[in-house]
Parts: structure tokens; sequence; C-alpha cells
């Protein structure tokens, strides 16, 4: 990811767009700002105008469109770019093929200008507060930022509320976005809240759009507990998760009558189902929450906040017992090729038909790497661990 790429990147995506104005936000990473102005002229290049506002969560640049230099909960070494439309949805597959093909077309017309912005966060953190906070008084809880784009944003939005704060990871200097901190690793946040004798944690990931909590005990509550907990107190009929969400949170909402459409794993698919189905609630157990009264994405710290608002004076521990969670199991395998074999395809299905209902093996190519994801759940975890050894063993000695 190279400053002359991602400046050809933003004068291709202002070729495509037709638009005057670009919008550019940017996570903590020591790159980012190089970044940033390399789209940003990139877009004058092309006839736009570039508006770079410096570090903001990915979700508000969504809700501000179009344009954010992160590269979300992966290493600070490592950056992107994320690309939204007009209604902050990221774009398709077939829209970024158009996008790199306009890469060497020639533009002829006059440039245009840079502008730098520095509203955009106060207005992101109003919007959030006013629309998704309620009265936090006499709450106690730990916030951890990454080291990411919530630094500020998110400790203040919960004393704004009444809540009595101890933040973490909110110093970033470039090189320590996600480092033994935020949503990817929350045994900093787990020691802060047993220590404190906080009532919860919330950790972020570096660029905003997952988040992820732990109760009193330091009991990690995941994605699916979150959504567990959001759907019953928001009252909805239907919600939208991924093929990796336990069995718990599918059980749980067939007892209460709410439908559940299941998709495949990314938050991009999750958005597209909800806005399909009419849907305004889903998420991923990995902590990216989906909720769109007044927004048009996934929002860490919105998904936070209506977290709190939830608890009705209950214990995280006890809002979260509402859904039993079934034991997982999983592995993941490097292998020379992600062809599922025949035989392994025929393995799954006997082992899926034996646990009939109470309990599932899911078998899934990664979309980035030369591996295999094998995910087995039972309603025991010695039963869970023997299927997922099974799966694994068979796994490595056919894709090997």
């Amino acid at each position: 990811m190279t400053p002359e790429l991602v400046e050809q990147l933003g004068r291709a995506v202002t070729l495509w767009s037709n638009s005057g104005r670009v919008f550019v936000g940017r996570d903590t990473r020591e790159t980012g700002e190089e970044l940033e102005e390399a789209f940003g002229r990139g877009v004058v290049a092309a006839g736009g105008n570039a508006v770079l506002a410096g570090v903001l969560p990915t979700p508000a640049v969504a809700l501000l469109a179009h344009v954010v230099i992160t590269a979300s909960h992966n290493p600070p070494e490592y950056n992107g770019v994320k690309l939204f439309d007009d209604e902050g949805r990221k774009l398709t597959d077939a829209a970024e093929e158009e996008i790199e093909a306009l890469f060497d077309v020639p533009f002829a017309g006059s440039p245009g200008q840079v502008d730098h912005v520095g509203v955009a966060e106060e207005s992101y953190l109003e919007h959030i507060v006013e629309r998704f906070g309620t009265d936090l008084s006499g709450l106690e809880l730990v916030v951890d930022c990454a080291n990411g784009a919530y630094s500020e944003i998110a400790p203040t939005a919960f004393e704004r509320l009444g809540a009595e704060v101890t933040a973490i990871g909110c110093d970033p200097d470039g090189t320590n976005i996600n480092v033994g901190c935020g949503a990817t690793d929350l045994s900093a946040l787990q020691q802060a809240v047993t220590s404190s004798g906080a009532d919860l944690g919330v950790a972020f990931d570096g660029d905003g759009d997952r988040m992820l909590a732990v109760d009193a005990r330091g009991e990690v509550v995941d994605g699916d507990q979150i959504l567990a907990i959001l759907m019953l107190h928001l009252g909805v009929d239907l919600v939208t998760v991924t093929v990796m969400a336990n069995l718990g949170l599918h059980r749980l909402a067939e007892e209460r009558g709410i439908r559940v459409v299941t998709t495949d794993v990314g938050d991009r698919y999750v958005l597209e189902a909800l806005r399909r189905e009419n849907g305004i609630l889903g998420g991923e157990q990995s902590g990216h929450l989906i909720y769109l009264r007044d927004h048009v994405t996934g929002d860490g710290l919105a998904a936070a906040l209506l977290l709190c608002g939830a608890l009705g004076g209950r214990t995280l521990e006890q809002a979260a017992a509402v859904m039993p969670r079934f034991p997982q199991a999983k592995e993941n395998i490097r292998v020379a090729s992600k062809e599922l074999s025949q035989a392994l395809r025929e393995e799954v299905d006997r082992l899926n038909k034996r646990f009939e209902g109470h309990g599932r093996v899911l078998v899934r190519p990664s979309g980035t790497e030369p591996v295999i994801r094998v995910l087995a759940e039972a309603e025991t975890a010695p039963e869970a661990e023997e299927a997922c050894g099974t799966i694994s063993a068979l796994v490595r000695r056919e894709l090997g």
C-alpha cells in the first residue's frame, strides 16, 4: 500500500463517482497521514475537491461518506482503503473492478483543491450520543480504544452520559494501534475491569467498527451474546447473523419468535441482507454490530451505548445469561488447496446428520489466506472438540 498506489486510487475513485467532493478520514496508523494526503492528491488530479478530516472512526466516515484510510483490526504495519457510496454502503466487488479499470484513464479537465476540516469528529460524537445514548449515571466502566480512532471520542461519549469512565488504549503513537489492546486482544481490558471493580468493560478495534465487552468477572461477552441482549431489548422481529453465529442465538430467537437470516461471513453481507429484508439489527460474533435506526452501517460506539442502555439495572453477566452458549471448537489449518474434497464434504454431512440440530460442523475456506477454517459446535465441549479434531485431521490429509 504505497502513496503512489493510493494516489492512483484517489484519482480513479473520483473519475468513477463523478463526484465534485470526496470526504476522507483515517485511523491512527503511522502511515495514515501520508496516505490520506496521497489520496487527496489523486482526487485533485481528477478535478475533485478532497475534504481531509484527519482521524475519524470508520462509522463516522460512512455517515458522512466516502473514504477511510485504515486496516481496521489488523496490526499497525498494515494499511488500506475502505470505500463507501453516498448511502454509506461498502462498494460491491463489481464497483471496485470498475474503479480499477480507471487507473490509467487520462483526465483533461481542471484540477480541484484540498480542504482540511476539523469539525467532523464533534458532529459525529453529537449524533451518536443523541441517537443511541441513555442516562448512564452510576455506571462504572472501562473503555479500551485500541489506540485507534476512538481514543478521544469514546470516553467523552460515556462521560457526557454520566458514566464513570476509566479509559485505556487511548495513547496512539502510530505504531501501537491494536497492539495488546482493543477488541482483538481483550486481556488488558479484562485486567482493568477486575482490578478496578468496574461494572463492565467495552473494547473497540482500531477503526471503530467492532465492539466486544467484558463483564465484572472479566468474562468475555462476544458479538452473539451482545446481539441476543439487543434483539430482546429493542423488540425486533428479525435479526441477521453469519454462519459463525452460535446455535444458542438461533435457539433463543426461535423461542422468542424472531426470524433469523443467515449470511456468509462479513459485515458487508449482513448489511446487504438487512437492507434486502427491511431489517435493522444484525451482527457477527467478532463484534461487528449493526443497528440501522439513525445509521447506515455497523458502529462500535453506537453498539456499546445501546448495550449499556439495555442492561436495565442488571449486571452484564445477568443480561448475557439470556443466551445459553453452545461450546465451540475452532481450528485454522494451512492447506495447499482450498477446494473441499468429496470425502471431506461427505464427512461433514455425516456429522451434521448425527448432531440432529443439537450441534454442527462448519468448514469454509478463508477469503484472504491459504487456510481452511473448521468450526464445531455441540451441547458439550468434549463433543465439539472431538468433531473439530475429526474434521481437522481429514482436512490435513485431503488438502495438505
